[in-house]
């Protein structure tokens, strides 16, 4: 099955097993959503339960917090990663302040999927990867899987919580397979994950740069080295125990994402894994990262995302 298959069975599953969860947004109901992700999910339930918005994504994101506050599950779909901007007021401002403004009396049961970063050949608008917008703003849990098994479990959790939950789906990786059996549950979402052991060096990733980091792996493999690869899943909260546990046994780190380096979220993994763990350090902690600059046109996509090689060049700037 593939993520997206993945993803749309959560969806399935969730819309059956819960009346209150409706799934609206720009064409997730006859067409099934751009990627096909809600694929006749609206001729299954109907179109009270699935329909296509208006193409206002501040009015889809305000819509969805009205029908929170009244009782019911809404999973929205930002169509791809940038659509989401004209949203950012109605997200940063009322979403995830809700819970606090209210002392606790009001949640806001909402999941946002975002289709996110690059590798589709898309242009500007279409390839942003914008996590760190989310990542700082406190009240929202942001999450994103890197394989089948995880879109289904972790979506099913997103729409369980009663907090709002941003839900970034790799592009990239949509139609990644694995062998995986439905319904599936794997670590709680807030939980990162090892996918490699290793000794010599915590390669930090998540999303569409985990597929990045395990070829770098074992391309480093045949150079003698020992490469430990973390799937981070929860970018926010972050789950410091097992990055920790990594970082202290190996002694070096670097963290691979697709957005710019400058003040992109790996710069904070950086500072928080450095406060927690400099006398277990052997070396400063790098970062593999998109350039900073616009999102490339398609043909430039290959030199603008990071690639293992690009990974272990990053290390061997290192006094080993």
């Amino acid at each position: 099955m593939s993520i997206a298959g993945a993803l749309n069975a959560a969806l399935r599953d969730a819309l059956a097993d819960d009346p209150t969860v409706v799934i609206f947004g720009e064409d997730v109901g006859p067409l099934g959503g751009v990627f096909r992700v809600t694929d006749a999910l609206q001729k299954q339930f109907g179109e009270e339960r699935v329909w296509d918005s208006p193409l206002a994504e501040a009015g889809i994101v305000g819509t969805a917090i009205g029908m929170a506050m009244y009782g019911l599950r809404p999973v929205i779909e930002m169509q791809f990663d940038a659509f989401s901007y004209p949203a950012f007021e109605q997200i940063t401002s009322h979403l995830a302040k809700m819970r606090n403004r209210t002392q606790g009396r009001v949640a806001l049961p909402i999941v946002i999927r975002i289709p996110y970063a690059g590798g589709i050949g898309g242009v500007e608008h279409h390839s942003d990867s914008s996590e760190a917008y989310w990542t700082h703003t406190p009240g929202l849990t942001v999450v994103t899987p890197s394989n089948p098994a995880d879109a289904y479990s972790m979506l099913r959790e997103a729409i369980a919580s009663d907090d709002p939950v941003i839900f970034l789906e790799p592009k990239s990786r949509y139609w990644v397979k694995d062998a995986v059996a439905l319904p599936t549950q794997t670590l709680p979402m807030t939980q990162a994950q090892v996918l490699r052991v290793g000794s010599d060096v915590t390669l930090l990733c998540y999303g569409p740069t985990v597929k990045t980091a395990l070829h770098a792996a074992e391309l480093g493999e045949q150079e003698g080295l020992s490469v430990e690869v973390i799937d981070l899943r929860s970018l926010s909260p972050f789950d410091d125990a097992t990055v920790s546990a990594s970082v202290r046994k190996t002694g070096r780190a670097a963290v691979i994402h697709e957005a710019a380096q400058f003040g992109g979220y790996g710069a904070e993994v950086a500072a928080r894994v450095t406060e927690r763990n400099f006398f277990y350090l052997s070396a400063p902690i790098l970062r593999i990262a998109g350039f900073d600059i616009p999102y490339p046109a398609p043909k430039l996509e290959e030199h603008y995302l990071p690639t293992a090689e690009r990974v272990l060049a990053a290390l061997d700037t290192w006094e080993w």
